[in-house]
């Protein structure tokens, strides 16, 4: 599409019996890491929507719900590098957009499926749908168990004095989730429709982690450590949506709208018990946690066309977002006895807010060469609390609070090489990325008793300016996009460490430094006989971060890459295989470096009864590569860590 990327991933084996992030994990363009964070062209803060819209059911964590929605619920995904005015302008490198399936069959019909895998992770999951002249009735049902084990190792070395801090750790991530999804679809007339739906999502976690320390003054052990923690979590979200349509007799003519409102909530009780040989004292500690968060989404879009080539497009959205997170944490004293510890005992009450419109217009210069221009404009609103549960605080309350007024401009320019589709195009955007939930949130986190993470309710935006020139060509059987990009961001976000005492390190997120991000993407689809194909992706980045005394931090630049392959092979018109490959190579941060990371992932897919049910095989990270690891580097610290799962 002219701002768009479309990847139909409903035939994907290597995650079939997967979540979403198994999906996403497998198109070109996007990278995931350990712990399920989505990459674009090598940066995380991408924008990821569900259906053309912020999912209220992901409450301030949109990766657990990725890891909970079931593969075979997703139709395609949208990757857009430069969006359009119609689209939020948030999200540092773009938009990842997962498009649902939805049934358009005449009658009765639906699906059912269900997997089975290592470690106790099991799925099932049934679709119906019902569709006459009038009315479309849909409804589905999805059980997720899941179980993820991993492990970690850091290795802390403090160049003041010389001390050492390293550890292993165990863990596990246990979870079962129930997701229904109910509506109708309602043709008042044959240009008219209403549509109504409901989502609701039930979701229980249970975390363990079991850490083991050894304590170092140069290299000598001066003793050790283990920690056991546990987590828990009770997880309701529900959404309702109502969307409307009218078509207006002039061809492409119409308005379309959007009112939905959702809520999350999230109780947790979280401890661990720490015990030391080097004559420290030992802690234990008990948390109890709650989140609640509500999202509201109004929208209406507007497309008037003067002529097949030439149309205007405007709209509105507000979304208003509001969280309230509130923290206890008793700490032991003595023997069996605990006390409130009012450091980490806390209120904290956080809404924003984005209201928006914008315009677009779309024509042609000549026959060959055309453009789209359209501007912006949002107003962003930010309010957050932070309450104090001491009674003896001499300060209850901490505020604060943004509120500014950005235009967003964006520039197309397309030129038709020949008539078989080939095209060159030129983008332009402004985009911004603000701050997320538990960046904001000044909760110090005390889950690891000697690394200590805490967020800035004060943070900036980060201010993007976006620049991407790309080539698509069709050679026979081979299907080429190609794009060379840019972007500049300033006022960039990373955790800061701030300060060490007592051998913990503390560290808190930061506008730090700004950045210039440049790169080459090559995508490929080859058809090379009737029964074997492949899909290659190739991104090269050239990343700068430039120097920031405030912080310590001196200028770092480094060339990095990533590549995969996927090749499906049909044996006969019933059997096939898939097999996918990929390497991301190491890159620099603002403080230290991510190294290179590796996997191969296989699938089976054997269709039976006439193609009404198929059986399907499939193994990821085959050879046991994929880890994340990596160095962060301060004037005080040198820490190397790795994290599996």
């Amino acid at each position: 599409g002219i701002d768009r990327k479309i990847f139909n991933v409903g035939e994907g084996l290597v995650s079939a019996g997967g979540t979403a992030t198994d999906v996403l994990a497998n198109v070109p363009t996007l990278q995931v890491d350990q712990d399920g964070s989505v990459s674009l062209r090598g940066s995380s803060s991408v924008k990821i929507l569900i259906d053309g819209r912020e999912s209220a059911l992901a409450g301030n964590d949109v990766t657990s719900l990725l890891q909970s929605l079931p593969a075979n619920s997703i139709e395609k995904v949208e990757v857009i590098t430069n969006p359009s005015s119609k689209y939020d302008a948030e999200g540092q490198t773009g938009i990842i957009n997962i498009v649902l399936k939805k049934n358009i069959r005449t009658g009765l019909n639906g699906s059912v499926n269900t997997s089975a895998g290592s470690y106790d992770n099991y799925m099932a999951g049934l679709t119906l749908n019902y569709r006459d002249r009038k009315f479309n009735y849909f409804g589905s049902y999805n059980f997720n168990k899941r179980n993820m084990v991993g492990s970690g190792k850091t290795d802390n070395i403090f160049l003041s004095d010389t001390t050492r801090n390293y550890s292993e750790s165990e863990s596990s991530r246990k979870g079962n989730s129930h997701t229904v999804k109910a509506g109708f679809d309602y043709n008042m007339s044959d240009r008219t429709s209403l549509s109504f739906s409901g989502n609701l999502s039930i979701r229980d976690n249970k975390r363990i982690e079991d850490l083991d320390y050894r304590f170092y003054k140069g290299t000598v052990e001066t003793g050790t450590s283990v920690r056991n923690s546990t987590q828990f979590e009770d997880d309701l979200g529900y959404e309702f949506n109502a969307d409307f349509k009218h078509q207006f007799k002039r061809q492409g003519e119409e308005l379309t709208g959007n009112a939905s409102y959702g809520r999350d909530k999230e109780d947790g009780t979280n401890g661990f018990w720490q015990n030391y040989t080097d004559g420290r004292r030992n802690t234990e500690r008990k948390n109890v946690t709650s989140e609640d968060g509500k999202n509201i989404n109004l929208q209406l879009d507007y497309v008037l066309p003067f002529s097949e080539a030439s149309k205007f497009e405007a709209g509105y959205r507000s979304q208003i977002r509001k969280s309230f997170d509130t923290q206890e944490s008793d700490t032991l004293i003595v023997d069996k006895f605990y006390g409130r510890d009012y450091r980490i005992s806390n209120d904290f009450d956080f809404t924003s807010a984005v209201h928006a419109i914008y315009a677009n217009y779309q024509n042609k210069l000549t026959d060959k060469i055309g453009y789209q221009i359209g501007l912006r404009g949002e107003q962003f609103e930010l309010k957050s609390t932070y309450i104090s549960k001491d009674p003896d605080a001499v300060e209850k309350e901490s505020n604060a609070k943004q509120n500014f007024f950005r235009l967003y401009p964006t520039l197309f320019l397309t030129y038709d090489v020949d008539d078989n589709g080939d095209k060159v195009q030129f983008s332009y955007s402004r985009r911004v990325q603000r701050a997320r939930g538990w960046q904001v949130n000044p909760f110090l986190n005390v889950s690891d008793d000697l690394n200590y993470r805490q967020g800035n309710p004060n943070l900036k935006p980060e201010d993007i300016h976006s620049f991407e020139m790309s080539f698509a060509k069709t050679f026979g059987k081979v299907n080429l996009i190609s794009s060379a990009y840019f972007n500049h961001a300033s006022e960039v976000i990373q955790p800061f460490v701030y300060k060490i005492e007592d051998g913990r390190t503390y560290s808190r997120w930061e506008n730090m430094t700004s950045r210039n991000l440049s790169g080459f993407e090559f995508i490929s689809k080859v058809n090379a006989t009737k029964d074997f194909d492949f899909t290659f992706n190739l991104n090269l980045t050239h990343i700068k971060y430039n120097a920031n005394p405030d912080f310590e931090i001196k200028e770092r630049k480094d060339f990095a890459y990533n590549a995969n392959l996927t090749a499906n092979y049909r044996f006969t018109p019933t059997f096939s295989a898939q097999m996918r490959g990929e390497y991301n190579s190491s890159r620099v941060m603002a403080q230290g470096q991510m190294n290179a990371m590796k996997g191969v992932d296989v699938a089976l897919k054997k269709d039976v009864f006439k193609k009404k049910a198929s059986i399907m095989l499939n193994v990821r990270d085959v050879f046991n590569t994929r880890k994340m690891n990596g160095v962060t580097e301060t004037p005080q610290l040198v820490s190397n860590f790795e994290r599996r799962w």
